[in-house]
């Protein structure tokens, strides 16, 4: 799919969905994404601008800070049927770690170029893409700080609404995370992905696929 800004579609190729994995007729060997807290930080007021690409906000000229990443992937039922018309929205902190939501305490500056929440429908063959940034981690207390994460809300008639959380393959704080952890570790790499680099730009790319239940 195509946003204003001019990201390129691109078809998905089948990929490791962790303990889930796509055959080659499109049939899923799964159970639903493991659910994760929405937290306190989802957004709350209107902004003007929440397309796919979270790292360019309209009428401003200077891109987000941070490194740039893209995400794409499906949102499917448990058979592996596409969803099409699913919202999905996006939300996370800047690169340094802090959201722009007025009941973060986190002293850490606000980037006033990052979008910071997407809303996104998913295509006839239930795929999404958004372009962003890698964002900070942040401490909760003592002891525990939360890895870079990127939350997900999905929501289509006929399945119950997911909300979940897409963790950075390889980050050191992802071990010590207690909402990371607290996913069964038969399912836990359904929620890790692993960016590469892309052929088609400088940004890293990754698939973070989403799976429903239906109500």
């Amino acid at each position: 799919m195509t946003n204003k800004k001019g990201m390129t579609r691109r078809r998905l190729v089948q990929g490791s969905l962790g303990v889930a994995a796509l055959s080659a007729t499109g049939g899923l060997l799964a159970t639903s994404t493991p659910v994760q807290t929405e937290g306190p930080f989802f957004p709350i007021r209107p902004q003007p601008d929440t397309d796919a690409d979270m790292t360019l906000i309209e009428g401003h000229t200077e891109h987000a800070l941070g490194e740039v990443v893209e995400i794409s992937g499906r949102v499917l039922d448990e058979d592996g049927n596409p969803l099409g018309n699913a919202l999905v929205d996006v939300w996370q902190a800047n690169v340094h770690g802090r959201y722009s939501h007025e009941a973060d305490p986190n002293p850490a500056p606000l980037d006033e170029n990052f979008q910071g929440w997407a809303q996104l429908k998913t295509d006839a063959e239930g795929r999404y893409r958004v372009k962003t940034i890698k964002p900070g981690a942040y401490p909760v207390m003592d002891g525990w700080s939360r890895p870079p994460h990127i939350h997900f809300k999905v929501a289509r008639r006929g399945f119950h609404e997911l909300t979940t959380q897409m963790y950075f393959a390889g980050d050191p704080l992802n071990d010590a995370d207690r909402l990371l952890q607290s996913v069964p570790e038969s399912e836990r790499g359904m929620l890790v992905v692993d960016f590469r680099s892309s052929p088609e730009n400088d940004a890293k790319h990754g698939e973070f696929h989403l799976i429903m239940r239906r109500a």
